[in-house]
Formats: structure tokens, C-alpha cells, sequence
């Protein structure tokens, strides 16, 4: 673990419904990372009920 270049960008982390990935530095050095969600469930058309 004493080898590891600190500039290597981070790999994209993946898992079941969101992804990470790593953004760039900014100007102060910071380094933020995006969250990319999936969506949990799927929609369905909704028609409107019928009259009784």
C-alpha cells in the first residue's frame, strides 16, 4: 500500500441501483464524485377508472 500514486482517478463504483464516479479537481484541490442513480420501480399508465 505504500506504492500508490495519489493522482490515479478513482475507478466508477457500481452497484445494484446507483453508480459513482469521480469528477475532476477543482481549483482548491477538492475532488467531489457524481451519484447517477437507476430507478427502483417501473411506472405504469395510469387510465382513469370507469364510471359506475
Amino acid at each position: 500500500m505504500g506504492n500508490v500514486d495519489k493522482k490515479a482517478p478513482v475507478p466508477d463504483g457500481n452497484s445494484r441501483y446507483l453508480t459513482t464516479r469521480q469528477m475532476k479537481p477543482t481549483e482548491s484541490g477538492h475532488v467531489g464524485y457524481e451519484t447517477i442513480w437507476e430507478p427502483f420501480q417501473k411506472e405504469a399508465e395510469y387510465t382513469t377508472p370507469k364510471k359506475p
